[in-house]
């Protein structure tokens, strides 16, 4: 499976062309590994330069490491890495996490990354600070705790997201179901879904999303469920809708104790008139 999913990225990397850099440019590694931040600090030390592939367009641009020490503070070389990187965001600057490939010369790194400039920045590139990397096991300045978002999306680069999900249990899918829609990614939302919907007409409208309470009950307790109500305290930040509170409940369902847990999402959003009946 892993040796398929490197060669699907791989694909759209070749797809991607035009002005990008070339798959030869970079040496090929047919296996995406997930490295713990602490090898990859090494690995990757300051000043150190490479490459960075989005998973979902196949544009690459090169980087510079800067500084971090939970996660790496980068910069793209030159104002046409920049440029590079934020047609990967569509033209706008963007805290959302994107699923990433570090390619560090054969070596390919499942990572994330997000688009906002922060910080300070000392290149000449037309990229007002930095942006940060994270990989697995890194974290944000704030926590100790890796960010569930972007820990999706290193799992989703290494080709794991769908069995982390499989495995997932009730409280682990509700998260992961909010940072998918915070996150505006279909191929998070969708695997942890009951119903399919037109996620590329919902998603868009999702400015922000935050999960503000949900109580969570032993894992024993869990084991003969099929059925489960958990009471959630939701903050939205919808298009044209402005900031909206949510107190009420998502339902989960699983047809047999050895299958996965899924959202009632069509319930839940109906309930949050995001989607109508």
């Amino acid at each position: 499976m892993k040796t398929i999913h490197t060669i699907i990225i791989f694909i759209v990397l070749l797809a991607a062309g035009g002005t990008h850099t070339s798959a030869s440019e970079e040496g090929i590694s047919w296996q995406i590994e997930m490295i713990p931040w602490e090898k990859v600090n090494g690995i990757l030390p300051k000043y150190s330069k490479f490459t960075v592939l989005d998973v979902e367009t196949g544009k690459k641009f090169k980087v510079q490491r800067r500084a971090g020490s939970n996660h790496a503070d980068v910069q793209p070389l030159n104002a046409a890495e920049t440029k590079i990187m934020k047609s990967i965001y569509d033209g706008k600057w963007s805290w959302k996490r994107r699923a990433i490939i570090v390619i560090n010369g054969n070596q390919w790194i499942a990572a994330s990354m997000h688009g906002m400039p922060h910080g300070g920045g000392a290149l000449k590139n037309n990229f007002p600070g930095h942006f940060c990397i994270h990989f697995y096991g890194s974290t944000t300045h704030r926590t100790n705790f890796m960010d569930l978002s972007h820990k999706l999306m290193i799992l989703k680069a290494a080709g794991k997201l769908d069995g982390y999900l499989y495995k997932a249990n009730p409280y682990e899918v509700i998260s992961a179901f909010m940072a998918g829609l915070k996150q505006q990614d279909p191929k998070i939302v969708q695997p942890l879904s009951l119903q399919s919907l037109a996620w590329n007409k919902i998603l868009p409208s999702i400015d922000n999303v935050r999960l503000s309470a949900m109580p969570v009950l032993p894992a024993e307790d869990l084991t003969d469920e099929l059925i489960m109500e958990v009471p959630v305290e939701i903050d939205w930040s919808i298009k044209n809708r402005g900031r909206l509170h949510f107190r009420g409940s998502i339902y989960l369902v699983r047809y047999s104790q050895a299958d996965p847990w899924k959202v009632d999402n069509k319930r839940f959003l109906i309930e949050n008139k995001l989607v109508h009946e």
